[in-house]
């Protein structure tokens, strides 16, 4: 696909808690679109910046993985409409990751729990105070710990709980826990109800298990179903080094997208998927040898990248700026370094027609960073405005880039 390199010269004017910046720090860098596209930035310096959602005004609201100032909340508008966001408002005294917009509500997370608040007709928290609590008690270990969060249409809600563990091993050994207890309560995505208040995590239904952790979680309308990224484990020649080569360890397992259904299994830590054979493969820890494949009743991803690029978010585009291809596609955020391909955090694309991938992933936006470089930019967020544009957050610097088409 033909590119161009669009290069942004965009000051960002502050206020209500912004700090004006030097010029020079507003420059984008080399990021290359698809033909037709231009990308801007339209906030910077936010804080660590996870996932971020638009309004039906083109607020946008940013969850923040750390507290800046106290609050973990941004909501960001552009008041002189110059196309950047000009105001910041900080509320919600909790890290976290997740955030959406559906409905009358914003629905936010910590990192045990899920609140939410109403929103007025132009998208604007009436009542930053005071959020309903709608889930508590959620597991956090600290390590991927994040609880990503999407809603059907059926007043159901997602939250992923991520595994705490590589590969469920006991100790340091290379031999797999029998059964992986912490199945029991994490490495999963659980369902509850989005309109309840005050509930638990034993109110909630383990809706797909097998997840070591996903952090890009989204429904589809299309298909009706929902859709999460997977990272893999880790290493696999320091434990078994006379199956697994060193070179095999940034080649496999590859990272993952996954269609799921109510029950659903993707197979951590007794499976992998190898993008080389195409197939779901038994882990060492549990009894493979890199040629045994796994149980069948362990799903097969909906579609699979190479390895160790972290998929961070995924969504599914339905605006009408882009063009015609793009209709109901999925948009993923790759926020790793691979050594198989090169590149480093982009964000990619998948065709999908009938709700199912219907062709390869494919580059679309990337030289966030350079490959064998220093990271300037680290894509972790993606969001759709109510044009139709493609928004995507940057969690090293804490920038929001806007990317359209020009019809």
């Amino acid at each position: 696909m033909n590119k161009k390199i669009l290069v942004g010269a965009f000051l960002l004017l502050f206020a209500v808690g912004f700090t004006t910046l030097p010029v020079s720090q507003f420059f984008a860098p080399a990021i290359t679109v698809p033909t037709g596209f231009s990308i801007i930035k339209v906030a910077d310096s936010l804080g660590k910046v996870r996932h971020i959602d638009v309004n039906n005004s083109g607020g946008i609201y940013v969850r923040l993985n750390a507290l800046k100032d106290g609050k973990g909340t941004l909501y960001l508008t552009d008041q002189n409409m110059d196309g950047v966001m000009d105001t910041k408002t900080a509320f919600g005294n909790f890290p976290g990751t997740g955030i959406v917009i559906k409905g009358k509500y914003l629905y936010s997370s910590s990192n045990s729990g899920v609140f939410r608040y109403k929103l007025n007709k132009a998208g604007e928290v009436m009542d930053k105070e005071n959020p309903e609590l709608i889930v508590d008690g959620l597991i956090d270990k600290k390590r991927d710990n994040s609880k990503s969060i999407t809603l059907d249409n059926k007043n159901n809600l997602y939250v992923t709980i991520g595994s705490y563990s590589d590969a469920c091993r006991e100790g340091s050994t290379g031999k797999g826990i029998p059964g992986c207890p912490i199945l029991d309560s994490a490495a999963g995505i659980w369902m509850f109800k989005a309109n309840k208040t005050n509930q638990s995590f034993k109110d909630g239904l383990r809706y797909a298990t097998g997840l070591k952790n996903s952090v890009g979680i989204d429904w589809n309308s299309d298909s009706k179903s929902l859709f999460a990224t997977h990272h893999g484990r880790g290493a696999f020649s320091d434990k078994f080094p006379g199956m697994y080569t060193a070179k095999q360890d940034t080649e496999i397992p590859s990272e993952t997208v996954y269609e799921l259904k109510k029950g659903s299994d993707a197979g951590w830590p007794f499976t992998y998927y190898d993008n080389f054979q195409k197939k779901v493969m038994q882990a060492p820890e549990y009894g493979g040898d890199g040629k045994t494949e796994g149980d069948a009743k362990f799903i097969k991803p909906a579609f699979a990248l190479p390895a160790h690029l972290a998929p961070n978010d995924i969504l599914f585009y339905t605006g009408d700026m882009f063009p015609a291809r793009y209709k109901n596609g999925a948009f993923v955020v790759l926020h790793g370094r691979s050594a198989e391909l090169k590149k480093a955090y982009f964000v990619a694309f998948v065709p999908f027609e009938n709700g199912k991938p219907s062709g390869d992933w494919e580059v679309f936006a990337e030289n966030f960073t350079p490959w064998a470089g220093p990271a300037q930019y680290r894509p972790m967020g993606l969001a759709q405005g109510p044009d139709g544009a493609l928004y995507v957050a940057d969690d090293l610097k804490g920038t929001i880039f806007k990317i359209t088409y020009n019809k």
